[in-house]
């Protein structure tokens, strides 16, 4: 039996070293792929605000393309108009030299300059009348590409116009949603949590000292009552999606259990505030994605005790879905 407890305990020793090693893993895999989704949402953005700058600026190549158009359409029916008149007064000349005609026949010389005015006036009402002809053409054609690019014109500025209301929507609704979780978390303002809103995303930062003692994942009383009103707010929104991420300061970890370095413990607290949203709330865990940036994304690289204890950090970054921005992208 005493032979047996040592064997026993090896076993145990071994398994409990296996759980931290495989968690450490699949944490690090949700890491990547949180970034991995991160920069797709920036690259999307970016792609959002040069696509709609680049509709605008159709549009206004558009617009003075139609301008230039209008002027030569007056150009050409002002053309047309005299045209016209001079074809008149050669037919009235044709006439009357028609008229003219048998008084003249006398006069062999007067006669012969009778047939080449007649002659001549004759070309020239043919030339004139093939101007005509080409100029109308012309209009007809300059006509249907003004029709063309006024239709052009209309629909692009409809996807711009539907674009800037789209972005107005999501900004609106951050601004709102920023402000639900300002008021909700009004009570702990003094106890290092700050609510921003940059680039139409919502910014929740909650210090360590809110959540977390000194090198532990386990979030404290205080911390859990702050995240459940903040998981009643995020639970009222269907439209965006929770990015939870852990940061830590600079100072290397020299654990031994589970948590073995910043990157350990930054992800198992961002893990851990997942867990504590998901318990207390309805909101769906497809919209949260737990992720640890370790010491690498400080907010403060003054390497001071005040700085690092901002660097030791949560934030909950909440970003409007935008599906129905790239529906309208897609139309293109």
């Amino acid at each position: 039996m005493k032979k047996l407890i040592p064997f026993l305990l090896l076993i145990a020793i071994t398994t409990v070293s296996c759980v931290p090693s495989r968690l450490h893993n699949e944490l690090k895999a949700q890491k990547a792929k949180c970034t991995t989704e991160n920069d797709s949402l920036k690259a999307a953005n970016l792609n959002l605000t040069t696509h709609n700058n680049e509709l605008s600026y159709q549009n206004e190549d558009l617009k003075v393309r139609i301008s230039n158009l209008e002027k030569d359409t007056t150009r050409i029916l002002g053309e047309i108009r005299k045209i016209k008149a001079e074809k008149e007064e050669l037919n009235a000349k044709y006439d009357q030299l028609i008229k003219d005609g048998p008084l003249a026949a006398a006069n062999t010389e007067a006669n012969k300059k009778l047939i080449r005015d007649l002659q001549k006036t004759k070309e020239d009402l043919q030339k004139r009348e093939d101007e005509i002809a080409k100029k109308e053409k012309e209009l007809k054609e300059k006509a249907f590409e003004l029709d063309f690019l006024g239709k052009e014109l209309d629909a692009k500025t409809s996807r711009v116009d539907e674009l800037e209301k789209l972005i107005a929507s999501k900004d609106s609704t951050a601004i709102a949603l920023k402000n639900s979780i300002a008021n909700a978390l009004t009570g702990f303002t003094d106890k290092g949590l700050t609510v921003e809103l940059r680039n139409g995303k919502v910014y929740v930062m909650l210090e360590e000292r809110l959540l977390f003692a000194t090198g532990s994942t386990v979030v404290d009383v205080k911390g859990a009552e702050a995240l459940k009103a903040l998981a009643k707010v995020l639970e009222s929104d269907l439209s965006t999606d929770i990015l939870i991420e852990g940061h830590t300061d600079n100072v290397p970890m020299k654990g031994t259990g589970e948590v073995k370095d910043n990157w350990d413990l930054s992800v198992m607290r961002s893990t851990a505030v997942v867990k504590i949203i998901t318990s207390n709330s309805k909101v769906s865990p497809a919209r949260l994605t737990a992720a640890g940036r370790g010491e690498f994304n400080p907010l403060d690289n003054s390497n001071t005790v005040e700085g690092r204890k901002k660097n030791r950090r949560i934030e909950v970054i909440i970003t409007p879905k935008l599906d129905e921005i790239f529906k309208v992208l897609e139309k293109n």
